[in-house]
This record gives structure tokens, sequence and C-alpha cells, in this order.
């Protein structure tokens, strides 16, 4: 039966309450009494918990190497490596013109030659003039004894002392031209051994082993190291992220940490190690930098913009859903359940990742929250904890 005024439906309806007797009034507040709100309940237990710091930059080498000629002013007759090959350290990238060079190492040998004869003269005359003076040592040694018997005139004394002085002489001059020759013969062999190492660097090599990246030199050019380097390789064709980190994570990072990369437009995750932490902030966009080498090189290129996580831990802890963590007074809590009463308890919260919170303190494992804390609950409130039956993720 419908009531024909619906205003008056709470008036009429106290009006009945009262006039029932008072023992059915009390049963009736206390049935209601017995109703007591559903609310979805947590069971405090371990989670698998990851702190990790979001970074994002792009792929460049390790190290680049530039290869520049060692030797000017020479035409390049040959390009034997192109943009892309990878090469090895000593490999022969370049060739250039030695004609010239070959010329002047003629040349030096010739002189070389000159130099050896030279020396065989200057140590014949070396010998002769040593033979020359030990004779007159002799002659002017006799000379004097004779004198001194007065079989020998001074006159005859004094000249042979003047041969062996000047025969000595000779000889102190036959060892000094010996020596100069042999002083040019080195500075020829120098020369030669210059002109070899010029010759040796008509071929420009490979200083390391990597992946060329650019090629600048063109045949028939004038080798010069002025310029653009002929070639630009990576060396060892090692890649690494360099990675840009806000300046608040940037000193959680440690070196040897672990990263997970994701390359812009595909979903492929490949891993990486961080290297180094640079130690300054760029001043403009107050980022720091952190160089993330690649385990997988193949799968990236020079230039690729990259998407990376560092994971700073990775560990089993106590969890609750975030929604379960409220404030008060400056401080994290949760509605712990006890006996089906609800009270507010301050705890200690870690690492957030995704729908779970750590509590590093506060709780233990088998302790009941409230799911949802701001939902409904006060400090006190009796409820009806209903287990929550889905992850919270």
């Amino acid at each position: 039966m419908r009531f024909p005024f619906p205003s008056l439906a709470p008036t009429l309806a106290l009006v009945l309450f009262a006039a029932l007797p008072l023992r059915a009034q009390t049963a009736a507040v206390t049935d209601d009494a017995l109703v007591l709100p559903a609310i979805t309940v947590s069971t405090i237990a371990t989670h698998r918990m990851r702190d990790i710091i979001p970074a994002s930059g792009l792929v460049g080498p390790v190290e680049q190497v530039q290869v520049q000629p060692l030797i000017e002013g020479q035409p390049i007759e040959s390009l034997l490596a192109d943009v892309g090959d990878h090469v090895t350290a000593g490999q022969v990238l370049a060739t250039l013109s030695n004609s010239t060079l070959e010329l002047q190492k003629s040349q030096l040998l010739a002189s070389q030659a000159a130099a050896r004869a030279t020396i065989a003269q200057a140590d014949a005359q070396l010998l002769d003039a040593k033979s020359s003076s030990d004779e007159a040592i002799r002659v002017a040694t006799r000379t004097a004894a004779l004198n001194a018997q007065g079989s020998a005139s001074n006159a005859a004394r004094d000249q042979a002392q003047a041969n062996a002085i000047s025969a000595t002489s000779r000889v102190t001059v036959a060892t000094q031209s010996l020596a100069a020759a042999q002083a040019n013969l080195t500075l020829v062999d120098a020369q030669i051994s210059n002109l070899e190492l010029q010759l040796s660097r008509t071929q420009v090599v490979a200083p390391v082993s990597g992946e060329i990246t650019e090629r600048n030199a063109q045949l028939g050019s004038i080798a010069s190291a002025a310029g653009q380097p002929m070639f630009v390789l990576i060396r060892d064709s090692q890649l690494e992220l360099r990675a840009d980190i806000s300046e608040g994570d940037l000193m959680r990072l440690a070196i040897g940490q672990k990263a997970q990369l994701k390359l812009s437009g595909s979903a492929e995750i490949l891993t990486g190690t961080v290297r180094l932490i640079e130690p300054t902030i760029d001043l403009t966009s107050r980022l720091g930098r952190a160089r993330i080498s690649i385990d997988d090189n193949s799968k990236v290129r020079s230039g690729m913009f990259v998407v990376a996580e560092v994971i700073v831990s990775d560990r089993d802890t106590l969890a609750v859903p975030v929604t379960a963590v409220g404030s008060s007074d400056g401080k994290s809590t949760v509605m712990l359940v006890t006996d089906a009463v609800a009270v507010r308890t301050a705890v200690e919260t870690g690492v957030r990742d995704g729908g779970w919170i750590e509590i590093t303190s506060g709780l233990q494992t088998g302790d009941l929250v409230v799911t949802k804390a701001g939902a409904f609950v006060r400090n006190g409130d009796k409820i009806n904890p209903i287990p929550e039956l889905a992850d919270t993720n």
C-alpha cells in the first residue's frame, strides 16, 4: 500500500515506534547495533618490491676514435674501408702515395754507401798514422840513447823528437777523421730510419678495433691532419646510454647498478649496467647524467632514444596496498584491525612500487589493515572485516 503523504512518513514511523511496548523498542535497537559495516581488509604479507629511478637519453659510443694521417702532403691512392665496416687494430684503411719518399730513400742509401767508404778510408789512414807514429817514437828513443853516449848529435836527437811529435799529431787527426765519418754514417742511418717510418705511415691503419661511423677521405685528395679526420670509428663497437637523471635521484645512483632499457617504438627490453656517474649537474635543465653500458650492442645504434629504469633495489619485503596508507599529524598511518576494531596506527614506509608500498616498521606479517583507510572508517570503529580477494595491482 502506497502512503499518500510521503513527507509525513518519517514522523509517522516515530509515532509508531513510540507506540510500541518498551521491551519491543529495546529489541529493535539491539538488532540495529549488531549490523556492523562490511569493510574490505588486507592481510600484511611479503611482496617483491623494486625501487627504480626513471631515466632517458640517447645512445652514443663509449669511446670515439679519430684516424688522421701521420704524414702530410701525400695524395690518397686507395681507400680500403667504408662506413659500417668492422675493422681490427692494425688493419689498413687507406694508402698514400710513396713515390717521392722512395726517391728520397734511394738518395739516402747512396749517401750511406759513401759514408761507409769514407769510414773505411779514415780507418786505413788511422792505421798508417799509428804505424808511422810508432816508428817515429822508436827512432826518437834510439837517437836520444845515442846522444847520451855521444854517438849522435844534439841536432839529430831534436829532429827525431820532432818527427815523433808530428807522427803522433797525425794519429790524432786520423782518429778525428774516422769519428767524423762514423758520425756522418750515423746521421744517414737516422735519416733512412725516419724515411722508412714515413713510408710505413703511407698506410693509414686502424689504431684500435671497432666499427667505422664516418669516412671523410676522398681519392686523390692531399692527406692532411689539419682538417676533418679521414675515418671515425667506435672503439670495440661499444655503445652506451647517456641517461639524464633528475637532480633528486642522482645521489641514489651507484656504479654497478642494473638497468632495464626500452627502445622507442619497440617492446623489447634490453639490459645494462651503470658504469659512470658524471659529477656535475646541468645548470639549465638541473639534470645529472649517468652512462649505462648496454649488454647487447647489436640491438641499438648510436643516436637512438632510450627510456631506462635503473634498479636501486629489488627485494622481498612487507607491503600494503597504497590505498591503505593515510596521513595523520605528518606521519604515515594505517587502520589496523584487531578484534573487529579499527585502530589508527603509525607506520614507516619505504619503496613504492605500482599499487604497493613498503612497510619498514609498525606492522607484522599476518596483521589486518583496512584496504581503503580513508573510506567510512574512523579510529575506534567496530567493523565487519571482509578479506580482500583480488590483488591490488
